[in-house]
């Protein structure tokens, strides 16, 4: 029968990557952990990892394992959050986001409450951000897709508007905005698809009839503005995630007809954790009157 002491073994290389990885993570020696994950594999008489030059791969068995391991010690931290004091001033979160600027403000709004917070930002596009709360990678999400999954619990965030931007040196950087036909036959930088800025774009695309010229594909939302910067072509943005750039130029889309949604996510099972519960709360007062949130806030400790 399996220790738990070998299951945690598995479950810190398996989100590591490595062993090497692991043990500059938790402190555990690398001879430690190995002997562990082999006593595992020997009890059981599964091989859990395929090891390889630049680290070790789950093989199907291990990838069982480790879903059911995730969800092992992700409820006795939880556990511990519950018994411990709701006045806590720290605490660890994990979020996912299709970006930056909705995450960053809720996060300094939490440190209000919980000055000692620590928290890792993980930047995907809307899909994988699904997915990377699907399976226990992070604890909240922030992201323009929708889950159909019932096991999601779900909140309205904010809208967004479309628009393009371009050059500085264009001759439309004078222009206070522009309309969809116009962009007939010119040449884009977009993001890769499941990008869910792009998907919403190309849909008011066609609503309007319009086809566009050439595309770009850049993997990248920093990628994409550097080529928009060098002349490529245009670039399509939310409004909200445009930011500062001296080179670029926005311009919104006057006759848009769908906009971008974003929503909070995280499993139904795991909402009414105090730092999950802090943080869904804490989007409100972060984003104002744009976002439709009317949750109270948490009282300070």
């Amino acid at each position: 029968m399996a220790s738990v002491t070998q299951l945690r073994a598995f479950h810190y290389v398996a989100t590591a990557g490595g062993y090497s990885q692991a043990a500059r993570e938790t402190a555990i020696s690398q001879s430690n952990l190995s002997g562990q994950v082999r006593q595992l594999e020997a009890a059981s008489g599964l091989a859990l990892f395929e090891r390889g030059p630049y680290g070790v791969r789950l093989t199907s068995d291990g990838e069982a394992l480790f879903k059911v391991t995730a969800r092992l010690f992700l409820s006795l931290g939880e556990a511990d959050a519950i018994l411990k004091s709701r006045k806590v001033d720290g605490g660890r979160l994990r979020i996912a986001s299709d970006g930056v600027v909705h995450s960053l403000p809720i996060l300094a709004a939490l440190r209000r409450y919980r000055p000692n917070l620590v928290f890792s930002l993980l930047v995907h596009n809307s899909d994988a951000v699904i997915e990377q709360v699907a399976q226990y990678r992070a604890d909240v999400g922030v992201t323009a897709q929708k889950p159909k999954d019932d096991r999601f619990h779900v909140r309205p965030l904010t809208s967004m508007n479309i628009g393009v931007f371009i050059p500085k040196s264009h001759p439309w950087a004078r222009r206070r905005d522009v309309a969809i036909r116009e962009l007939e036959g010119l040449p884009f930088v977009l993001r890769e698809k499941g990008s869910r800025t792009r998907e919403l774009f190309e849909q008011n695309i066609r609503d309007h009839g319009v086809s566009l010229g050439p595309i770009l594909e850049v993997s990248t939302r920093e990628g994409v503005r550097e080529t928009v910067a060098a002349g490529f072509g245009f670039g399509a943005v939310a409004d909200l995630e445009f930011g500062f750039d001296t080179r670029l130029h926005f311009l919104p889309l006057r006759d848009v007809e769908v906009m971008i949604d974003e929503y909070l996510v995280c499993l139904d099972e795991r909402r009414r954790i105090p730092m999950i519960e802090d943080f869904l709360k804490c989007a409100a007062e972060a984003l104002g009157s744009r976002s439709p949130l009317r949750a109270a806030l948490p009282e300070p400790a």
